[in-house]
């Protein structure tokens, strides 16, 4: 890899919004892409997800936290033995390419095979009502997983896309190739290039989603919009694997981006630690214990938020294609803001510590958060200030939840996200591969089921009908249990990541002597 302390300094306006040497565009640009075609695909079964499983048949936002603590954990775990098994008698190169297959084939048979033929795997629809109104209201929304088990299943594999292909794929391979010299400054224009891909994910949404109103009468204008959408994420798969080979080819043998002797994964070492091993040792890791707890909280903290807005949202688009162009819109402000938070964040990164940069996330989500429930616990006071102005509740609840997640997703995106993988950096090759398998994947899902199983089992006890009485039990009802959870983990959010930082200044600190001594 090229040295560039001895190249010339950026101009004021390079360094803050490129700054890449020239030279280095060979090696910045395509992995900008890779992250680009996933964070796409990601966006668009992210919308289709949620669209699917909030509006199916008897079934509501209160479903989320049942499939993430219930199915999405699980599922995780089971993908990251398995893809540790396969780091070990696979190449990183070929076990990109076997896991990005396996998604894209899955989510194309979806679409043209699953879906037109929902009634043969899906039972009745009033067959899942009388189960609902038989039983205790505390199993109210699996029984609606179950009626609808396609559909959780698609929802198991969009997010095991998020986890596997963003926060495991790409980001160990950017971390193996790239010197922490290169990630100070790729990683934030990484970010930068990739937001585009939410604005063009909702731009597609928006657009497939006026398409499908025109068919003829008598054919059902989502499962048109789903072909399409599923056509498009298995081309954007395609396309990114051709990428990722392009890179192996063309980057990784230019000595000056790439100076190993071998190929990332390119030789198994014998002594290479199994999973379990490597799970055990992150647990003895304090580094790596202070990672995960920034990803637990990070995941607890958004959805305690994210499940009681979708609640709302759904009540102004009640159909699946007007939720999921609703979700694309949501993208793509997301896309707007993050691209003009990533300007600003980068040059946090480069301008002020590790700990200033990390903690604004988590900060930002404790204020921003805390007014949108404040809101929402005491709507009733604005009832009529609202209708005075026209509007209700519900609407400006949905707006200004919209407006807090936007903000949370944007610093996530080029904050939080970014100082996490700068964190993983000064690891050994194999902890990087294989504790980064356990924090990303299983530590990410650990976070969203940590704050589903809250939600799911307090759905589940206030439906009991000692508590609720039998009534139905919406995430509404919950909302100034959600409110004290989040102001929690914020707190502990913060704390874990100041102790986070006096590591990685230690850790730093006997790096710059060591080098120093050589």
């Amino acid at each position: 890899m090229s040295d560039t302390d001895t190249m010339p300094e950026f101009g004021k306006m390079r360094k803050f919004f490129f700054p890449i040497y020239g030279f280095e565009v060979k090696k910045a640009l395509p992995m900008g892409f890779m992250f680009f075609f996933i964070l796409f695909n990601y966006t668009c079964l992210r919308n289709i997800k949620d669209s699917m499983v909030i509006t199916a048949p008897n079934s509501g936002a209160e479903v989320i936290p049942f499939l993430k603590a219930f199915l999405v954990m699980p599922s995780a775990i089971l993908f990251t033995l398995i893809y540790a098994k396969g780091s070990d008698v696979m190449s990183c190169e070929n076990l990109f390419y076997v896991t990005i297959g396996f998604f894209i084939i899955f989510f194309g048979f979806f679409g043209f095979v699953i879906y037109p033929n929902l009634s043969f795997f899906h039972p009745a629809v009033d067959t899942v009502a009388r189960w609902q109104n038989h039983y205790s209201q505390s199993v109210r929304w699996p029984l609606a997983i179950a009626g609808n088990w396609t559909f959780a299943l698609f929802y198991v594999m969009s997010e095991l896309w998020g986890s596997a292909t963003l926060s495991l794929l790409f980001w160990q391979f950017a971390n193996q190739i790239c010197k922490t010299s290169e990630a100070k400054r790729f990683y934030a224009f990484f970010g930068l290039l990739s937001q585009f891909s939410l604005l063009l994910a909702g731009e597609v949404a928006d657009y497939i989603e006026k398409f499908s109103h025109n068919v003829p009468k008598g054919i059902d204008p989502w499962a048109v919009s789903l072909r399409w959408s599923m056509g498009i994420v298995v081309v954007s798969g395609i396309v990114l694997m051709i990428i990722h080979r392009w890179i192996y080819k063309n980057v990784l043998t230019d000595k000056r981006f790439y100076d190993k002797p071998e190929l990332p994964g390119a030789k198994k070492k014998k002594n290479k630690m199994g999973f379990w091993q490597s799970m055990a040792f992150m647990v003895t890791s304090p580094y790596l214990i202070l990672i995960t707890a920034l990803v637990i909280c990070y995941g607890i903290g958004v959805n305690v938020i994210e499940g009681l807005w979708k609640g709302q949202a759904r009540l102004l688009n009640s159909s699946t294609g007007a939720f999921n162009a609703f979700m694309g819109r949501y993208s793509f402000y997301t896309g707007i803001t993050t691209m003009i938070v990533m300007i600003i964040g980068g040059n946090i990164l480069r301008k002020f510590s590790w700990f200033t940069a990390a903690a604004i996330t988590p900060i930002l989500t404790l204020v921003s958060g805390s007014i949108f429930f404040s809101f929402v616990i005491w709507r009733n006071d604005f009832v009529n200030i609202l209708a005075w102005f026209g509007t209700n509740p519900v609407v400006v609840a949905v707006f200004v939840g919209a407006v807090i997640l936007i903000l949370a997703k944007a610093t996530k995106y080029s904050l939080f996200d970014l100082t996490k993988e700068m964190a993983y950096i000064p690891l050994d090759d194999e902890m990087k591969v294989k504790g980064k398998v356990v924090v990303e994947v299983i530590g990410g899902r650990l976070g969203k089921a940590s704050g589903a199983w809250l939600q799911s089992g307090l759905l589940m006890i206030f439906g009991l009908n000692v508590f609720g009485h039998g009534k139905k039990v919406e995430l509404i009802n919950l909302a100034p249990y959600l409110f004290g959870i989040l102001i929690t983990i914020c707190l502990l959010w913060v704390l874990a990541v100041r102790a986070l930082s006096k590591k990685i200044e230690a850790v730093t600190a006997t790096a710059s002597k060591q080098a120093a001594g050589e």
